[in-house]
Parts: C-alpha cells; structure tokens; sequence
C-alpha cells in the first residue's frame, strides 16, 4: 500500500523537481544506464567493447575544404604538401576521395566503432587501436597493411608518428563507421573538469 506513495514521491523527484539535487540523481542514472546497459549492449552488437569513443585530439581534422587540406604542409621527408605524402604512399587524390571521412572529423566529435578481423580492413579505413604506452585509444586512417600488421596517419598529422607503426592485431580496437558531430565535448570538458579539481 505505501509503495505508490513512494513511487509518486520519486517520479517527482526525478522529473518535476527543479532542485540542483534532482539535477544530479538524473546524472547519475544517466550514466548508471549508459554505461552498464547501452555501452555493453551497443558492444555487443557491433562487435566491439568500446562502441562508441570521442575524438580526443585534432589529428584528424581537416581545415577548409578537401583541397585546401590536400595542399596543406607534410614532411616527406623534407617539407611537401599532404598530396604529395600520400602520393608517396601510393594513394592519388581520386583514391583518397573514396575512403570514408574523407573529409576527416574534428576533436569532440564521436565516433561509433564495430568489430572488424584485420583481413576485412583495408587501405583508407580509419581504425582505433589502443597502444600500452598510450593513455587513450586512437584514432587514424590505415596507410599500409603489411602482412599481420598496420601503419596509420592521422589526417591532420605531417607525417607518422611512432603510435602510428606495426599496429597488431591484438591493439585493434574497431572501424570507424559513423560520425556524431560535437557531442564528444561532454566527455572531454568533464574529464577536464575533473583533471581541474584533481580528481584525475
């Protein structure tokens, strides 16, 4: 009999109440049920246990339009163009046009991962893969497949990097295959906030 009362007097508390309280217990539940019911369940359909990660560095950005980036500065291995780099790795501008995020993607957005065997992945994917000696997962496109092993490039980088080579796969994480715009900030200015008050 005193449940409903007790009932009643949640759901208000939850969604009627306008208080900092129910600001922060409809946080927690938020998170409650994106982490331990939507993240495994999205994981568990596209084949991966991270689904879904944000774009934490502006490697891959892209800044203007495609050929304003094409012809922006690289090292190979004195200063050239993008162009010219990846022409170097056997990728011509028609080619790169056909790869997805062609136009790369930006810090704080987030991209939605699945599971792929490292034979289904080819030249132009971009792929997460998490290295020991690196905090965070990354993100880049593969330039190279060699034998049981990937080099990546982020778009946005002059050249590749050490995080970039002999890619096993072992540290294969995914295959980017869809982009949402912006929403990776709420991760990002919530783990600044907490590196600000020294909690992380």
């Amino acid at each position: 009999m005193e449940l409903k009362p007790t009932l009643k007097k949640i759901w208000h508390f939850l969604w009627e109440e306008d208080s900092i309280w129910s600001w922060l217990a409809n946080i927690v539940i938020a998170f409650i049920l994106i982490k331990f019911i939507v993240y495994p369940v999205l994981g568990a359909v596209l084949g991966t246990g991270f689904p879904v990660v944000a774009v934490v560095s502006g490697s891959m950005e892209h800044e203007g339009s495609f050929d304003d980036w094409w012809s922006s500065g690289a090292v190979c291995p004195h200063t050239c163009t993008q162009g010219e780099w990846y022409e170097k790795m056997d990728i011509s501008k028609e080619a790169f046009l056909t790869y997805d995020f062609k136009n790369g993607f930006n810090k704080g957005d987030i991209m939605v991962l699945k599971g792929v065997k490292p034979e289904n992945i080819k030249k132009g994917d971009v792929i997460v893969f998490s290295k020991q000696f690196n905090k965070e997962p990354i993100i880049h496109r593969v330039i190279e497949d060699k034998e049981d092993t990937f080099q990546t490039k982020g778009d946005h980088n002059k050249d590749v990097g050490r995080i970039d080579k002999g890619i096993t796969e072992d540290e294969l994480v995914g295959k980017a295959v869809f982009k949402i715009p912006f929403l990776g900030w709420v991760k990002i200015l919530f783990v600044e906030l907490l590196q600000i008050i020294g909690i992380v």
